[in-house]
């Protein structure tokens, strides 16, 4: 397919799955802990409008965490289909480990789901409650081992290697290893501000429409403060992550900085923008800033970063992808700066609700927050090329013996299944974006019920009616 080798198209099947499935945890993660402060904001105000929010977000949640397992479920088959070196050599670390997800968090999600979703007139207030909370817990427990697994690929340690085969020897290292507590902290930072930003975007374009009820107002205001807060820390963090990258895989941070050869004395300039060239190892028409680089990723005016020419050419990550896929994350986060600085003046205004161009740009920020995750994973994972697990196997010896045609078929099927299964779910979902919170409706009896009001528990029923719009309209 298109000239490319078994090898190339086995990451490229990998990185397309990875990206479709990426950003349905990723909402999940958020979506779960907005539903435990909405409910708790519920049981201590009784306002009816936290619940109405609760019972419209919890139908998103559970189109998102559905398809979430189900995606996630192809990527665990192809370790042992397309990369059965990788699976061979380091399968006794890194099995465990996803072991260890499914055993803590997804059997404490799918326990907990199904009276969080459905057993609202079937528990207690207090109790239905505390299943929300489980389920938050396990959204985020399952990020610590995702991460823990994928951070030891980054920055092994507490192995040995015994017969071309690793080894474990010390779980607590395994685990926390150098890179996992910065990455833990960023990606769980990164889904809540996605969250935020998509949940922004649902009461922009409602405002937008004329859909000024106060449920939308309070959830476009709950958004805006979450970005406002939490979109300056995750930069802090991100800078705290670079600090241990450059310490742990210089070659990552030459490559997304696009910096080829330090010049001697000099301290090492930013290169804003240019196209990083792999054969003729330059950066062309770079635009670039003295200093500012070594003040950036070593926070001193003196200290040079590592140049990709200090690397042999077959340890260089590709600088092209990843120097502008940093930047793209970089000027995504920017801007969730200045949408949350902008909303806190137009809150002072007393304008946030009807201020249009900055509601087209909230709207537009929507997809944002998602945007910045794919951009930072693949800076993550190209930049740890040519490398599987970094420094000790390289990716070349993780695939499995596939020929050419069978992975172009595998391919073109998960491209043409991936768009038409979760293209449906992802049109479904905007239905019910679209659809809005309804007063009254988290209060109501489901379906059948004692109340015989006929508000659907059941999230694939929930849309029904959603080309008429909302309720209030």
């Amino acid at each position: 397919m298109f000239g490319l080798d078994a090898f190339h198209l086995a990451r490229i099947q990998f990185a397309f799955t990875v990206s479709f499935h990426i950003i349905f945890p990723a909402i999940t993660i958020g979506l779960a802990s907005y539903l435990v402060v909405l409910e708790g904001m519920w049981l201590k105000t009784r306002q009816g409008i936290y619940d109405d929010l609760y019972h419209f977000w919890s139908k998103v949640f559970a189109v998102n965490f559905g398809m979430g397992v189900v995606s996630g479920l192809v990527m665990a088959y192809q370790f042992g289909t397309n990369w059965s070196g990788f699976s061979q050599f380091a399968g006794s670390i890194t099995g465990p480990l996803l072991t260890y997800e499914v055993l803590t968090a997804f059997f404490l999600e799918a326990g907990f789901l199904g009276v969080m979703l459905f057993g609202r007139n079937k528990v207690g207030p207090g109790l239905h409650f505390f299943t929300t909370c489980m389920v938050a817990l396990g959204t985020l427990i399952s990020t610590f081992w995702i991460l823990a697994s994928n951070s030891w690929m980054h920055t092994p340690q507490g192995h040995i290697i015994v017969n071309g085969v690793v080894v474990p020897q010390d779980w607590l290292k395994i685990v926390f290893n150098p890179s996992f507590p910065w990455r833990l902290v960023h990606m769980t930072t990164a889904a809540f501000l996605a969250s935020a930003f998509f949940i922004g975007a649902s009461g922009a374009w409602h405002l937008l429409k004329g859909n000024d009820t106060p449920a939308i107002r309070k959830m476009f205001s709950m958004a805006l403060w979450m970005a406002l807060i939490v979109a300056p820390l995750q930069a802090f963090l991100g800078d705290g992550h670079g600090l241990n990258t450059l310490e742990h895989q210089p070659a990552k941070i030459a490559a997304i900085e696009g910096h080829w050869e330090n010049r001697p004395g000099e301290a090492t300039p930013l290169i804003l923008f240019g196209v990083p060239d792999m054969a003729q190892e330059r950066t062309k028409y770079a635009v670039e800033i003295p200093g500012l680089g070594s003040l950036i990723l070593t926070h001193s005016l003196t200290k040079q970063v590592p140049a990709l020419k200090s690397f042999p050419p077959e340890d260089r990550p590709n600088s092209l992808v990843v120097f502008w896929s940093f930047r793209l994350m970089v000027g995504l986060g920017l801007l969730m700066i200045a949408q949350g600085l902008f909303s806190l003046w137009l809150r002072y205004k007393k304008r946030l609700y009807h201020h249009r161009p900055f509601l087209w740009f909230a709207l537009l920020m929507g997809p944002s927050g998602l945007i910045a995750i794919l951009a930072g994973w693949f800076t993550t994972e190209i930049g740890r090329q040519p490398w599987v697990v970094y420094g000790v196997q390289r990716t070349r010896d993780a695939v499995s013996a596939h020929g050419d045609l069978h992975m172009s078929l595998s391919l073109a099927a998960f491209i043409l299944v991936y768009s038409a299964v979760f293209g449906v779910g992802y049109l479904y979902m905007m239905r019910l974006i679209k659809r809005g919170p309804v007063e009254g409706e988290g209060h109501q009896a489901v379906e059948g019920g004692p109340g015989k009001i006929n508000t659907p528990a059941r999230p694939l029923s929930a849309a029904n009616d959603a080309e008429g719009g909302n309720q209030h309209d």
